[in-house]
């Protein structure tokens, strides 16, 4: 199987790493900048406390170089999905899939609901050139559960976790998706295989959805945001909120926001990617993480005060920051409604 990953950092070099060393594939990746200078230089480096990996990489910035590919996974932030599009289109025959391995509610979640508007969110695809691009019918859904970090330009630190989740976007399972779950567990990836991927990717987003912009906010690892009771109330009366918006696109939480919250909790003193971001100056996942989810409240009709409220804030400390888009409020799409 010919496989490129798009987007080298914290994610991208995790997945790189794993699938060249077991060998088990045609593997190039589609990097830019020092991160390409690095793998072309030192190949993919992986840190890891079962020890290190270093293999050669067939990197360039240059898709017709790599050429057409049978599965692509995008592994850049959200805020670079846009700027690649063309490029996952150059390496694609008619039969290649796409796996982004991405944060947040992905822009094909819309049209694979049973929502009556399957228009793309704005929030992620304003002018829906995406979905055309990449429609759900060529997407394998993918939930990531693993903490990695760039420690530097084509060096990977992973620090917890090694599990993906995958599935048709579409819903079901097929051959393509086990033919790819079975690459991944060659290369020493915990998979698991959904028939509702939709269901994975909400669940992960339930958690994230308070507890990334809350932390980034504040500066506060997860488990000090536990901490607090006030924080706690606030990030449980979004989540209720949230739930509500699954309830209304097929999807039932078998949780409450406090049995989320011990889950959590489980995982420590950690920051989450989002103050990653802030920390590095980089451009936070907001978008995807919590606009989306503020427009899917819209279009279900469901009342969302307290997402609002953190959608406002999170949006204005991170443009203060110079991490998000300074766009005309009156452009805003956020306000535009769904």
């Amino acid at each position: 199987m010919k496989i490129a990953i798009v987007g080298a950092g914290a994610i991208g070099g995790w997945l790189g790493a794993k699938l060249a060393a077991a060998r088990h594939c045609d593997l190039s990746v589609l990097a830019r900048g020092a991160t390409l200078a690095a793998l072309r230089q030192n190949g993919w480096r992986l840190q890891a406390s079962e020890g290190s990996i270093g293999c050669p990489a067939r990197a360039s910035d240059d898709p017709s170089h790599l050429g057409k590919q049978d599965l692509i996974i995008v592994a850049v932030k959200g805020p670079a999905l846009a700027s690649v599009v063309a490029a996952v289109q150059a390496m694609m025959h008619e039969d290649t899939a796409v796996m982004p391995a991405m944060n947040g509610v992905p822009w094909w979640f819309a049209e694979a609901s049973p929502l009556a508007d399957r228009r793309p969110l704005r929030a992620l695809d304003a002018d829906g050139a995406i979905a055309v691009a990449l429609p759900a019918s060529r997407v394998i859904g993918c939930v990531v559960h693993t903490s990695a970090m760039s420690l530097a330009p084509g060096v990977v630190r992973l620090q917890m976790g090694n599990r993906l989740v995958v599935g048709e976007a579409v819903g079901g399972l097929s051959e393509r998706v086990h033919a790819v779950a079975r690459l991944l567990v060659d290369a020493g990836i915990d998979v698991t295989t959904s028939s509702s991927i939709r269901n994975d990717i909400w669940y992960k987003l339930w958690g994230n959805l308070t507890m990334n912009p809350v932390s980034a906010i504040t500066g506060a690892t997860v488990d000090r945001l536990l901490d607090d009771p006030l924080v706690t109330q606030f990030c449980s009366d979004a989540m209720r909120e949230a739930d509500e918006i699954g309830r209304r696109i097929g999807i039932v939480m078998d949780q409450s926001p406090e049995e989320r919250h011990q889950v959590t909790r489980k995982l420590g003193a950690f920051k989450t990617s989002m103050l990653q971001d802030v920390e590095a100056a980089r451009p936070v996942e907001l978008d995807s993480i919590v606009g989306a989810v503020y427009e899917l409240g819209q279009r279900t009709g469901v009342p969302t005060p307290n997402i609002a409220a953190l959608l406002g804030l999170a949006r204005l400390f991170a443009r203060v920051r110079g991490v998000y888009p300074m766009k005309d409020p009156m452009k805003d799409s956020m306000r535009e409604g769904a």
